[in-house]
């Protein structure tokens, strides 16, 4: 089709489209030549918690984001916590891995289990690979427990091989469950999961209405920071820590390497099982971000752990903080990747029956 309209007129549409083809090319340097400080000046971030209000997850996403923008390039105007809970933490793992915005302005947390689910397969699709995240840190790690009411049978990690344990179990992906299973399968614990409870917050409140007689992996941290009476008061039985060095606080409580594992083979595939206890309260960035945002990201969040109003404030909270860096974190998931195939298949076989 002939465009019939006299020349005179068509060169000024002609000048038209190239002055804005010109235009759009100098936005488009514009925005690459932005800086970090330039990008984060006045915005709004978010903070994706995997968990629910109230919970130890979201007590330290909270903490973080009343700290971490002061010590963003361009200080932004505020981090806002958005929690989303489903599917023992993949709901929110899935958003910040396929759909949160990929420039650094979303970070979130994840259960601590989760980024060894491509390992070790915990009966979810796993449609992310934990090394394209690009990992900040912990903000601290720790040890998690066995625990059972006072009133409970089962008072020692002996009796879990003998006695039936109903535990609460808050998803089919989340450490709660996972954990059962696996040492069900692995060493041959007894066990029995009661699902459906949103939290290990709710399980707690169950575990004293006499729903169910314990916790199987409950962090010490969260224990101090959620029912801090509870052991002094005697109202839990504290079976064993998972760690690979006994907590501080809890030098008498053994290991669960210690009282549980029979064999050698058993031992290796308990240390694979308890890795995540490293990177206890992961946050994390989206894949793909630009370098630069990337790194100021990585050392903003390192920075707030230092904060002296940061530090003030988990202390008041009873949220122990200890750093354990992004790239720590990285290597960690790479060594745990590379553990012995026949180890991996056991534990895998253990957590999946």
């Amino acid at each position: 089709m002939f465009d019939r309209r006299p020349k005179a007129t068509l060169m000024p549409i002609a000048r038209a489209g190239i002055t804005v083809a010109a235009l759009a090319a100098c936005f488009a340097g514009s925005a690459a030549a932005q800086s970090v400080a330039e990008f984060y000046q006045g915005k709004s971030m978010t903070l994706i918690c995997y968990s629910t209000a109230g919970s130890t997850y979201d007590l330290y996403s909270r903490m973080l984001a009343r700290h971490m923008p002061n010590h963003v390039p361009g200080k932004p105007s505020s981090m806002i916590v958005k929690n989303m809970v489903g599917a023992g933490g993949y709901t929110a793992t899935r958003f910040l891995y396929h759909t949160a915005p990929k420039d650094g302005s979303h970070i979130g947390n994840i259960s601590r289990g989760i980024p060894f689910e491509p390992l070790l397969g915990g009966g979810q699709v796993v449609d992310f690979d934990p090394l394209k995240f690009y990992w900040l840190g912990s903000m601290s790690r720790e040890s998690a427990l066995t625990v059972t009411w006072h009133t409970s049978q089962v008072k020692t990690a002996a009796d879990l091989f003998t006695k039936e344990l109903l535990v609460a179990g808050s998803g089919a992906g989340a450490d709660s469950e996972i954990i059962a299973k696996a040492l069900n399968g692995l060493v041959g614990t007894k066990y029995k999961i009661i699902s459906g409870y949103t939290s290990l917050t709710v399980a707690a409140l169950a575990m004293e209405r006499g729903e169910v007689e314990g916790i199987a992996y409950w962090s010490w941290g969260a224990i101090n920071t959620n029912k801090p009476d509870w052991v002094p008061d005697k109202k839990l039985n504290l079976l064993f820590q998972t760690a690979m060095t006994p907590h501080p606080d809890i030098p008498n409580v053994p290991l669960a390497v210690d009282v549980l594992a029979k064999t050698a083979e058993d031992r290796q595939g308990l240390e694979l099982l308890f890795a995540r206890d490293i990177i206890a309260r992961p946050f994390l960035a989206p894949p793909d971000l630009p370098a630069d945002r990337a790194k100021a990201l990585r050392a903003a969040f390192e920075d707030s752990l230092k904060d002296p109003a940061l530090l003030a404030e988990a202390g008041k909270a009873r949220a122990e903080i200890e750093l354990v860096s992004g790239d720590e974190i990285e290597k960690l998931l790479i060594k745990s990747m590379a553990t012995p195939p026949a180890v991996v298949e056991r534990l895998r076989n253990a957590m999946n029956r």
